[in-house]
């Protein structure tokens, strides 16, 4: 079965897990998804099944919306509740001053991602290495954050919305607010995703492929039995022959191609709606 849909993953459970289920759920057993959420983290999870795990990388997963609790005060070497060792009684702050600071982080934003990340080096993850206990330095990252909000807060709890690009670390960003309120430590007790992109949770509707690609549809206007039998592609029998990726329309199924070098060369072959 091929099916793309947007799966919402409860807190308390790997992205790995969760797929397992949901290949139970569906009796499938080819099944990935498009962006890890966090043990602790709840939310969107988009899911593909069968050649529809191929398109992730062609679909239009940015911006991404999150909505996060910041306890201040809470130290934590994951930055979230999973490893607390102290928290700290602090005083109340001024709502506007709190609101102030989270509605500044916009724009480009160069940080220093959480060591309990997925990062590699030299070929491990950085969460493996910090649970042994090695000492490591991670490089420092950049992001987009195209928007935040202030949702609530009610003491030491701040709640916050954040749009920002792929790859964004919001335990980062609850660090960076706690820092900027005079707050040395700080650490998120809720976190969920809202959106990739496009991509909502609707009850895990089944997602038309052809409406959910981020590269543009190009037309073929060579012989159909060319496109049905997957044979070589002139570049003159495109519409569009600039330089670039496309889709085509092959009916129940969509070829995913990729122009280059005045040539025409398959990136993904026959990928059937269903």
């Amino acid at each position: 079965m091929n099916r793309l849909f947007v799966a919402y993953k409860p807190a308390g459970t790997s992205s790995n897990f969760f797929l397992t289920k949901l290949k139970r759920k569906y009796n499938n057993k080819k099944a990935g998804f498009s962006g890890t959420l966090d043990p602790f983290a709840k939310g969107v999870l988009l899911v593909g099944f069968g050649s529809h795990t191929k398109l992730f990388r062609f679909l239009n997963k940015t911006p991404k919306k999150y909505r996060a609790t910041l306890w201040l005060g809470a130290r934590s070497d994951s930055l979230d509740t999973e490893m607390i060792d102290n928290v700290e009684i602090l005083d109340e702050l001024s709502e506007i001053r709190v609101r102030e600071v989270v509605e500044s982080l916009k724009g480009d934003l160069e940080y220093e991602p959480p060591i309990f990340s997925a990062k590699r080096i030299n070929g491990q993850r950085a969460y493996d290495l910090a649970r042994s206990g090695r000492e490591f330095s991670l490089n420092k990252i950049n992001s987009t954050i195209y928007e935040t909000k202030l949702i609530s807060y009610c003491h030491p709890f701040v709640t916050f919305e954040a749009t920002v690009s792929e790859g964004t670390y919001i335990r980062s960003l609850g660090r960076i607010i706690a820092q900027s309120l005079g707050v040395s430590n700080g650490s998120l007790s809720a976190l969920e995703r809202l959106n990739e992109g496009q991509f909502i949770y609707e009850d895990e509707k089944a997602l038309d492929i052809k409406k959910s690609l981020n590269i543009p549809q190009n037309f073929y206007l060579g012989d159909s039995d060319n496109l049905k039998y997957g044979r070589v592609l002139a570049l003159e029998d495109l519409k569009m022959q600039e330089d670039g990726y496309y889709w085509l329309d092959n009916g129940d199924n969509i070829s995913v191609i990729n122009v280059i070098d005045k040539s025409v060369k398959y990136e993904l072959g026959r990928i059937y709606t269903c």
